[in-house]
């Protein structure tokens, strides 16, 4: 107590303040801080995420569809999660347990959401008949900058933070009370004893009374979330990553900074695993299969994007033949006819007469023998659906010409 009571009074060199309220109200309407960044992370994740699966050959607007998925069950797996292993604070005497449903009041265990949400985007992949790994490895990065926007709610509703501190980007914790009423001291006290927490529905007392300066730990996981999403970039765009590869990155990248965050944090730890808190526990299991499963698909490239679009996937694919991000290289099964109007081949296999090897058309179609069409660059060429179809099933094995190789 007299801690806290010599920070109240004593100058702070620098430091940064929490808001003065989470919630704001319209009317009847109340506008929560923290689901208004949730629900941002999830559109800004929908929109990049659905740019990414373009580019490595899916089909647009796919990303939406799936959204409607594994969404809902992100949220009810997140929200399970936390009420698991937070439980005491809806259930038992004096709890009431109809606010476990209160999710919009703060409350998502980022396990859970994964989890479920894993289990909806497999749903909707199977729907729609096209593979997950793509659409895995596409939201990587848009979901661990979702994850990041959505820390914002954390400082809005003055929670998750470390222990005290005199660094300069200390954070600084008022008490809150009903209307912004006057409080003592004695707010800032936690019932269990370290950090204190208040209801998002509150505001600064009046006059403010500072209950301390602690660390910004939901800062340290915005600014580590954010690193990790430009590395998975660059990792994607420099080794062209396939395969879950990806995303297994952002899980081991996430859980990495998770372990040290999580361990800075006061505020209390309903449940303990070997004596540390659950989720470092379970960041520490989910790191270590992260990193199994990236030494195990260790070589596996980016899939073709006609597989990608699957069977159930849009009648014209467009892929880019510029090679940007998501379209294949020359050489690459999958690859596009060069500007030079060469059909790609193997390293080190021999010239083909493509036009000898394909099948006769009806004698009313005239067969152009002289090649494929030359491409400038940034040209996007439109396969059709029936012509990939006709080229898988050519027995002689040889693509058609301009379409993809189908090695």
């Amino acid at each position: 107590m007299l801690e806290l009571r010599s920070l109240v009074t004593t100058p702070l060199l620098a430091s940064f303040p929490s808001p003065s309220r989470g919630v704001w109200y319209v009317g009847p309407l109340a506008l929560r801080a923290y689901a208004l960044f949730i629900i941002a992370g999830i559109v800004i994740a929908v929109i990049w995420g659905g740019k990414r699966y373009v580019a490595r050959g899916g089909a647009p607007g796919r990303i939406g569809d799936l959204a409607v998925w594994c969404v809902p069950f992100g949220l009810v797996g997140g929200r399970l999660y936390h009420v698991i292993t937070d439980h005491e604070l809806y259930f038992g005497a004096g709890r009431n347990p109809w606010k476990a449903f209160a999710i919009w009041e703060g409350g998502l265990g980022i396990w859970g959401a994964v989890a479920l949400g894993a289990v909806g985007l497999w749903l909707g992949c199977r729907h729609y008949k096209i593979p997950m790994a793509p659409v895995a490895d596409a939201l990587a990065a848009p979901l661990i900058v979702a994850q990041a926007i959505g820390r914002l709610g954390n400082y809005f509703n003055q929670e998750l933070f470390g222990s005290l501190t005199t660094l300069p980007w200390g954070l600084e914790v008022f008490a809150r009370t009903p209307d912004g009423v006057p409080a003592a001291v004695d707010a800032c006290i936690f019932p269990g004893g370290g950090a204190p927490e208040f209801s998002t529905t509150y505001i600064k007392a009046t006059p403010e009374v500072l209950c301390g300066t602690y660390q910004p730990t939901f800062l340290y996981e915005l600014l580590w979330n954010l690193l990790v999403a430009a590395l998975i970039v660059w990792a994607d765009k420099r080794f062209r990553l396939g395969g879950g590869r990806v995303f297994a990155l952002y899980v081991a990248g996430y859980t990495a900074g998770r372990v040290w965050i999580e361990a800075l944090r006061i505020d209390p730890a309903r449940t303990m695993v070997f004596g540390l808190r659950v989720n470092i526990v379970v960041s520490i299991v989910v790191f270590v299969l992260a990193v199994i499963f990236l030494i195990a698909r260790r070589g596996v490239k980016r899939e073709d994007p006609v597989l990608v679009a699957g069977t159930g996937g849009a009648d014209d694919v467009q892929i880019d033949a510029t090679n940007t991000d998501g379209a294949p290289h020359a050489g690459e099964q999958g690859a596009l006819p060069d500007p030079d109007g060469d059909l790609p081949t193997e390293p080190g296999s021999q010239d083909v007469d493509y036009a000898s090897e394909v099948d006769p058309e009806p004698a009313a179609t005239t067969v152009d023998t002289a090649g494929p069409p030359r491409q400038d660059a940034g040209t996007t060429v439109v396969i059709s659906k029936d012509v990939v179809e006709r080229g898988a099933g050519d027995d002689s094995g040889a693509a058609a010409p301009g379409g993809p190789s189908r090695d």
